[in-house]
């Protein structure tokens, strides 16, 4: 379908195509040249055409990670690929290309407007991700079923479709069942769709929408819940309790433990497992609850820290602030006369009063600077001991709830083991035989095997108990580490930013004193 390229050498994208293309539209003449000279920032560019290059490969776009619009029309290009860092992308055409299958789009959530006109597509697929889809041509290609039209209907913002020249459109029903299955869409194939169409449509497949409408609010309310339960569980998760609020724990012991399924079967032992769940299940929701509660302590905390950090931020901007205008204020004047006095002795001494105001005013904000450092390291330092302390009465309490659940598991071993060994003596009197499974019986062939299996139960139990309580442990200590790593890391950013600020700023009142100088003197 498309031979613009068929006899031409295919390029590959590299720095000297990418740095090419960015010049070509970047300023001319005398600004192009600066520009040039000092060096192109890929990261900065937010448009890049790169059509008519016969471009096979998609590669090296990394940089462009600002980059809003890309065009890549009119190549060699066989598969999409090397988009997922674009992530900005609104604007993207991919027209006259090979390109047989949609896929790499995932990562261009942003996307509003995609061309694949004039390429060798057959089917609408791997594009679930374009929510914001509006404009879509995709005309020129090998579409040839109706039914796939439907996949469109999950671009509730789609609202231009191009289609013309695809197999289907041989279909003298295609404009109507694109009406019927496309309620929101305005134009199809460059032109409006009436509302006379819509209503021929709309009649014409009455029943096929109705059950495809249906079918949707079924596969909407359970993506609902879905997610409803998926955010339920990340709430678990940040709490360290996700999997405690019921018998999940106790069903993770039994999961790999074979012999002890076994021996549940067994007369008596069933009411002892449910009086086990019934009593671990009860603990576990109470380290649950616990949790959860104590989720909300830390979220408190850190926002009581929050607010005293920042407030203590502005308070002390503030403060620099009231400073500045201060200098400016009282400087204004002096600098405005500075311009206007030709005695040059005069000029030095306004001149030296001036510079030694500017050193004046940075040693006031960088004094400044080194109180609100003081004063953070001091509210940190409170936060830390507040989030350690926290940390250490949320694991006290959650261990000696551990510990309860072991001490059941131990008392259900005890019983179990004495209850098998009084079963053992039974069944070598020959009084179970016909209550019990080949697989149970070989369990009861002597003292050692039983004792073995209901060891070997008790010691998988206590493992998944004691791998649970590691985890949760680990997990809050990490969660502890690296909050008070990332608050030490962000005010080093805030302490180093400021006096940078602070730094430019003087320097740029002096630069302007010496500019002012230097005419004078001129």
């Amino acid at each position: 379908m498309n031979g613009l390229y068929d006899t031409a050498e295919p390029n590959v994208i590299d720095d000297v195509m990418l740095r090419g293309a960015v010049e070509e539209q970047g300023p001319k003449e005398e600004a192009g040249r600066i520009a040039k000279a000092e060096g192109i920032a890929f990261k900065e560019v937010t448009n890049l055409r790169l059509d008519f290059r016969q471009i096979l490969k998609i590669d090296n776009l990394w940089q462009f990670h600002n980059l809003t619009r890309l065009q890549l029309d009119n190549n060699l290009i066989e598969k999409i690929q090397g988009l997922d860092t674009l992530v900005n992308l609104v604007w993207l055409d991919l027209s006259f290309n090979n390109i047989e299958v949609i896929e790499g789009l995932s990562a261009l959530t942003k996307l509003e407007d995609l061309s694949f006109y004039n390429n060798r597509i057959s089917v609408f697929e791997n594009m679930d991700s374009l929510k914001n889809l509006q404009v879509l041509s995709i005309g020129n290609n090998n579409l040839a079923s109706l039914e796939n039209l439907v996949y469109l209907r999950r671009f509730e913002h789609l609202r231009t479709l191009n289609l013309a020249g695809n197999p289907l459109c041989e279909d003298k029903n295609h404009k109507l069942f694109v009406a019927a299955h496309l309620p929101n869409l305005v134009y199809l194939d460059f032109r409006l769709l009436d509302e006379n169409i819509r209503d021929i449509a709309n009649v014409k497949y009455q029943y096929s929408i109705e059950e495809l409408n249906h079918n949707e609010t079924l596969e909407r309310v359970k993506r609902e819940k879905e997610e409803q339960s998926q955010q339920e569980l990340d709430k678990h998760k940040a709490a360290y309790v996700e999997y405690l609020n019921g018998p999940f724990m106790f069903e993770a012991m039994y999961a790999e433990d074979v012999d002890g399924t076994r021996l549940s079967t067994l007369p008596g032992v069933d009411e002892l497992v449910d009086s086990y769940r019934t009593k671990c299940t009860e603990v576990c929701q109470a380290i649950f609850d616990y949790g959860l509660k104590h989720h909300e302590k830390r979220e408190a905390e850190m926002t009581i820290f929050n607010e005293c950090l920042q407030e203590a931020v502005t308070e002390n901007q503030e403060t620099g602030a009231k400073k500045i205008h201060e200098f400016q204020t009282k400087n204004n004047e002096l600098f405005d006369e500075l311009s206007q006095i030709t005695d040059q002795q005069i000029v030095d001494t306004k001149s030296l009063q001036y510079s030694q105001d500017i050193a004046q005013l940075m040693d006031s904000l960088l004094m400044l600077e080194l109180q609100l450092v003081d004063q953070l390291e001091e509210i940190i330092k409170e936060y830390e001991r507040n989030i350690s302390e926290l940390v250490s009465t949320f694991l006290e309490t959650v261990q000696s709830l551990m510990a309860q659940i072991r001490d059941l598991e131990n008392h259900h071993h005890e019983k179990l083991l004495e209850l098998s060994i009084s079963m053992l003596e039974r069944v070598l009197k020959g009084e179970m035989d016909e209550d019990m499974t080949d697989e149970l019986r070989a369990l009861f062939v002597d003292k050692d095997t039983i004792v073995n299996a209901v060891s070997a139960s008790h010691d998988i139990h206590l493992l998944k108990i004691d791998n649970r309580e590691d985890e949760l442990v680990t997990n809050i200590n990490n969660w502890a580490t690296n909050l008070m790593q990332k608050v030490h890391r962000e005010e080093l950013q805030r302490n180093r930013k400021r006096v940078a600020e602070i730094n430019m700023y003087i320097d740029h009142l002096r630069d302007e004193l010496d500019n002012l100088d230097g005419r004078e003197q001129i």
